[in-house]
């Protein structure tokens, strides 16, 4: 038995949890709470069913490809309950002098040593937050799609593995570069 796919989904207060079957034997699931919502076709093997306030997941055999089904649609089920309830943030480092960045309406503009400046857009229920000169924030509730955004923006200036302390671009904040001492001064 799968140890993530034999877990129950609980279902909290507030959220209301929806599946429809599809004509070609899959499920549709939409999950609808305060922060949203979320809606994601399921795989045609998973069989998905609430009892008393939990979602449950099973497969139909033991094969490798239902293992994996089975853990990733419980997967996939619990992050729209938690997308719908708490939400997801990324929060990136811009590592760079004189670079800026600046919110106008829902677009953020960045100045990151281009010779233009690079504007990147919000995306419906997404949110991008700059709540310091060299913090960003992203949140929302799908949590694929605050990854993709963040992945999206720390690409526009990615820093390099570089083991210097030369090196300029985006970072997520929990991430760790390695540093060495650069060289001494000659004497």
């Amino acid at each position: 038995m799968s140890r993530i796919g034999k877990m129950p989904v609980v279902i909290p207060k507030g959220v209301d949890i929806k599946i429809e079957s599809l004509n070609d034997g899959g499920s549709s699931v939409t999950v609808k709470g305060p922060k949203g919502t979320l809606n994601q076709i399921m795989h045609k093997d998973m069989a998905i069913k609430i009892e008393g306030g939990e979602v449950l997941v099973t497969r139909p055999s033991e094969k490798k490809e239902h293992k994996s089904l089975h853990g990733l649609t419980r997967a996939l089920i619990n992050n729209m309950v938690v997308g719908v309830t708490d939400g997801f943030t990324k929060e990136l480092d811009m590592v760079g002098v004189g670079w800026r960045a600046q919110k106008q309406g829902n677009s953020v503009v960045f100045n990151i040593g281009f010779s233009h400046p690079v504007t990147v857009n919000e995306e419906p229920g997404i949110t991008i937050d700059i709540p310091a000169q060299n913090k960003i924030l992203i949140s929302g509730p799908d949590k694929q799609r605050v990854g993709q955004i963040a992945a999206e923006i720390r690409s526009l200036r990615l820093l390099k593995r570089d083991p210097y302390p030369s090196g300029s671009g985006f970072k997520y904040s929990n991430e760790r570069i390695r540093r060495k001492a650069g060289k001494a001064g000659k004497k």
